[in-house]
């Protein structure tokens, strides 16, 4: 007997990406009373000027919905064409059935395989990096690849160190197979003994048991440290899995977590300074999953990128957990 296994094209590269915010714009003078701060101080903690949040009509799944609509209409695609969706949030509030079978019915991508990332802020590079493998091996020709969050669900207005971040969004990014190598290889992790420093304050049993909804703690000088000294070597590392140079490289985008973060990563990885930089975040806020696409649509979008640009990619967050790669901007 002679077992077959499935192949697929040599490359595959991100076909689309689109993105939606949250409908309203929330100003540091909004969130600064219950924190006892003021604009001047989160903007120098922070580089935040607005965060971006839905109404209480809208969910993950709408946010997701709208999203991988523009991105298909962005690749000339119909949801048939699709046939595996990735949903990265930790924001929807049912364990099961995953959110990402619910947008592919929405869209019309039934029966596309369809389950959900629980990876945080690395969830779509985590995404990105499955969608590569499936292509290539033959498991899909599209993947709609999603990170969507309503991180306002979970916020506790008191909260300094971290609830004043968040924002609601989500981006979509659609990977098919290329001719040329579009996806580098993703270099991803976890470090679970750091748990603690990101996590909610209650499970859900002690949440039912308390009335009290659980909201997002963080150690933010521990995690800052982490941020800018352990993720910068494993950014340098998916610069050289791709066979590239910082110099080779014309977009970051980092993890919309802290302006601050992401210029010590700048610095920590010596980039030209020509290379454009996702700084989304000081409008959107950090929407965690949602993130990267967020910042790399708007630079397309923008003009500050383009097309066949080269971008090198990570996200890091609660696990604690990490993951980058060099793309191809479409």
């Amino acid at each position: 007997m002679s077992l077959r296994q499935a192949s697929g094209p040599q490359y595959s590269r991100i076909l689309a990406i689109a993105g939606v915010r949250g409908d309203n714009v929330v100003t540091n003078d909004d969130v600064a009373g219950p924190i006892d701060s003021s604009d001047e101080w989160i903007r120098q903690r922070t580089g935040i000027v607005t965060r971006r949040r839905a109404g209480s009509d809208v969910d993950v799944v709408d946010l997701s919905e709208r999203a991988a609509r523009k991105a298909l209409e962005a690749a000339g695609l119909e949801g048939s064409d699709i046939d595996v969706v990735l949903l990265s949030t930790v924001t929807y509030f049912h364990q099961t059935p995953a959110a990402a079978a619910i947008v592919a019915d929405r869209i019309g991508a039934t029966p596309a395989a369809a389950y959900d990332i629980s990876a945080a802020c690395a969830g779509y590079s985590y995404g990105i990096g499955q969608a590569d493998a499936m292509v290539r091996a033959g498991l899909a020709r599209n993947v709609l690849v999603i990170g969507a969050e309503k991180m306002s669900d979970f916020i506790d207005p008191t909260d300094r160190s971290i609830s004043f971040l968040l924002g609601d969004g989500a981006g979509a990014a659609i990977v098919g197979a290329s001719d040329s190598p579009g996806i580098g290889p993703t270099i991803w992790g976890s470090d679970g003994g750091r748990a603690s420093l990101i996590t909610q304050t209650a499970s859900l049993p002690e949440a039912v048991s308390s009335g009290v909804m659980p909201t997002l703690r963080q150690e933010g000088a521990s995690v800052f440290k982490w941020a800018v000294w352990q993720m910068a070597p494993i950014a340098q590392q998916a610069i050289e899995a791709a066979g590239l140079t910082p110099d080779d490289i014309d977009v970051f985008v980092p993890h919309q977590a802290n302006m601050r973060i992401i210029d010590q990563l700048i610095k920590q990885l010596k980039l030209p300074e020509r290379v454009v930089v996702g700084r989304d975040i000081a409008e959107t806020g950090n929407t965690s999953a949602a993130s990267i696409p967020l910042a790399t649509e708007r630079l397309l979008r923008e003009g500050l990128a383009k097309s066949g640009d080269v971008a090198l990619q990570i996200g890091f967050g609660a696990g604690l957990v990490y993951a980058a790669q060099v793309v191809v901007l479409p």
